[in-house]
């Protein structure tokens, strides 16, 4: 299996800092082709979340080129990624929280990762950022890990009634903001001709899944110059809406 990958980023119009962080690494592996993607954004109103979300990516590209390699050559068994994966994630936040004391500034980061190898997906998850398949239609794979998708969970409140809740941007979870951690797991197939996008809570909040799929399916965006192109008009258009958030995406073909 191989794969195009694209991404895109914009401030937006009302910050003045890119607190997002974005990750695409490739390698020719034993078991073929592998891709890790991922996105990280910095938490929103708090000073310097974008050291958390670069130094979260910094932490996972370092895996990815020193300690994966070795997960190859034993055979690739899904809990020993996922303790890998978290334990990066573990890691870091101590670390981020010990730099948030010591400098006496508040950042956190969440993270969403998806490592494709073996024809299957692997997906780390801490926050609201999220990843969707698309083929046929739109899938969101992951689940937000937010006080209204709780409430939803819960039957206490309507996926309607979240959208305007004035809670609805308050997470459970974030790297580097709390002693306790628990990111969620996902796994599953991966076949050719498909679409995996990643994004921050900037990219989607506006803008419809109906939309998402018009420009972001794999019979429309299926080379990278069609990627590029269409993740920078969703872009636009979510800021001619006025979204006030960080805007960024990555989207990987399968081919």
């Amino acid at each position: 299996m191989d794969f195009y990958a694209e991404a895109y980023t914009d401030v937006g119009i009302k910050k003045k800092t890119n607190q997002d962080s974005l990750l695409i690494q490739e390698a020719d592996t034993e078991c073929g082709k592998v891709i890790l993607a991922a996105i990280c954004d910095g938490m929103g109103g708090l000073s310097k979340g974008e050291v958390a979300s670069a130094s979260l990516l910094k932490a996972y590209a370092d895996w990815f080129r020193n300690r994966f390699p070795a997960l190859i050559r034993q055979g690739i068994g899904e809990q020993s990624l996922r303790q890998d994966l978290e334990d990066v994630a573990a890691k870091k936040s101590r670390q981020i929280m010990e730099y948030g004391r010591k400098t006496g500034v508040s950042l956190g980061t969440t993270l969403v990762l998806l490592l494709i190898a073996e024809n299957r997906y692997h997906i780390v998850n801490v926050g609201d950022s999220r990843v969707y398949q698309i083929w046929d239609r739109m899938i969101q794979l992951t689940k937000d890990q937010t006080y209204v998708q709780r409430e939803i969970d819960m039957g206490r409140m309507t996926p309607e009634q979240a959208k305007t809740d004035p809670q609805r941007n308050v997470l459970l979870q974030c790297v580097g903001a709390g002693d306790y951690l628990e990111p969620d797991f996902y796994s599953g197939e991966v076949r050719t001709g498909e679409n995996y996008m990643l994004c921050s809570d900037g990219f989607r909040h506006i803008i419809t899944e109906q939309e998402l799929y018009q420009y972001l399916n794999p019979h429309i965006a299926d080379t990278p110059q069609k990627m590029q192109e269409n993740m920078r008009y969703l872009t636009e258009l979510n800021k001619r809406r006025k979204e006030q958030d960080n805007i960024s995406v990555i989207l990987i073909h399968t081919r």
